[in-house]
């Protein structure tokens, strides 16, 4: 076996497609979208490369991959938390603790060169990027936001001398049959009250005046979460061109005060899933045309992004929105949503589930080491 370090475009395509081909027979994968991972690992094109610094490793048993790791050491993050860490990321392997433990030691050793021996992961860039480990619900669909990964990744990470840092669990929250008339109530209660406001976004130029506003309220909404460092500038505009490509307004909400400042957001889109199972990932010649697609219609929504001013975190923003979103599922004939990953202590966004139909069917974990 052989640890390779790699730069060039042709080994980073190889990087990047490592996992289609480990997980080509298994029914709960979702690839990446393969254009924005060569986009992610480029710092001519990911501004995150401003505060981070990443190497690439390839493990080889002859000719053949065997297994890859992402080394990050994020300056922004360890400045901010005043500690000394490297992140990996972007790992993969056979059923083979020798070859990840030697994808570990790797990263291990370039964080030795820098005088750091602490690492936590699999942890990406920045809050847009994957992370998370998967522990539970290794036989649940996975999706576009979020890593799948084999159970005996544990295996790996436990023998290996790691300890749990962080989890985060996911959910799966069934579209109700009807509008709960309650919450409904509770929703023109809380506007009445308080002059909220709930923006009706159709289109890429209403929602123009409000992007900026909107990614300044996720910075400072995420701010205090595990692993999140703010969004630049850069970052921002090049998200928001992301963002208005993929979105489905219907299901875009902003919520303004009385004196029309943003307060909350909140972001589905229906799954592109099956789309990018389809296409292995690809965008050519027809994956572009199959995930625009998907996101105007479909029977299942994924939670992009729900954030709320801090101030206004325990004052019915968040219900706005969620009533907001279940009168267009059920409009739209919805099944269900999936959240995004939702850290384990927040009881704050959990508990909003109690509310519904829902089930708690997958956590994720971000692991930590300490090394001479």
């Amino acid at each position: 076996m052989q640890i390779v370090e790699i730069s060039k475009k042709r080994d980073i395509k190889k990087f990047i497609d490592f996992p289609n081909k480990l997980y080509k027979d298994n029914p709960y994968f979702v690839p990446c979208i393969f254009l924005d991972e060569m986009n992610n690992l480029n710092p001519k094109k990911n501004h995150a490369y401003q505060y981070a610094e990443t190497k690439l490793f390839l493990a080889y048993e002859g000719k053949k991959i065997v297994g890859r790791i992402c080394g990050l050491i994020n300056h922004a993050y360890n400045e901010k938390k005043n500690v000394n860490q490297i992140r990996f990321n972007r790992f993969d392997t056979i059923d083979d603790i020798e070859v990840s433990r030697a994808l570990i030691n790797a990263v291990m050793d370039w964080a030795r060169s820098r005088g750091i021996h602490q690492m936590i992961g699999p942890i990406g860039f920045s809050d847009l990027d994957k992370q998370g480990m998967l522990v539970e619900g290794f036989d649940e669909m996975s999706n576009s936001l979020t890593i799948y990964n084999h159970e005996y990744y544990v295996k790996h990470m436990l023998q290996l001398g790691f300890r749990k840092d962080a989890d985060w669990v996911e959910y799966q929250v069934h579209t109700p049959k009807e509008m709960n008339e309650r919450i409904n109530r509770l929703a023109e209660a809380i506007k009445k009250r308080y002059g909220y406001q709930v923006v009706k976004i159709r289109n890429a130029r209403d929602a123009k005046p409000y992007t900026h506003a909107v990614f300044d309220l996720v910075n400072e909404a995420f701010e205090p979460l595990y692993g999140v460092v703010k969004l630049n500038e850069d970052q921002i505009e090049e998200t928001i061109k992301q963002f208005i490509t993929l979105i489905n307004f219907e299901y875009c909400y902003i919520v303004t005060d009385k004196n029309d400042k943003v307060i909350g957001f909140g972001a589905l889109t229906p799954s592109i899933n099956k789309a990018l199972i389809r296409s292995r990932g690809r965008l050519f010649p027809l994956g572009a045309l199959r995930i625009l697609r998907a996101t105007k219609k479909g029977d299942v929504l994924d939670m992009y992004i729900l954030a709320v001013k801090p101030e206004y975190q325990k004052l019915g923003v968040n219900a706005l929105i969620l009533c907001e979103g279940i009168k267009t599922a059920i409009k739209n004939k919805v099944k269900y949503a999936e959240t995004g990953p939702e850290l384990e202590t927040n009881s704050d966004v959990r508990d909003q589930w109690k509310e519904f139909e829902a089930r708690q069917h997958r956590r994720r974990r971000s692991w930590i080491i300490d090394f001479e």
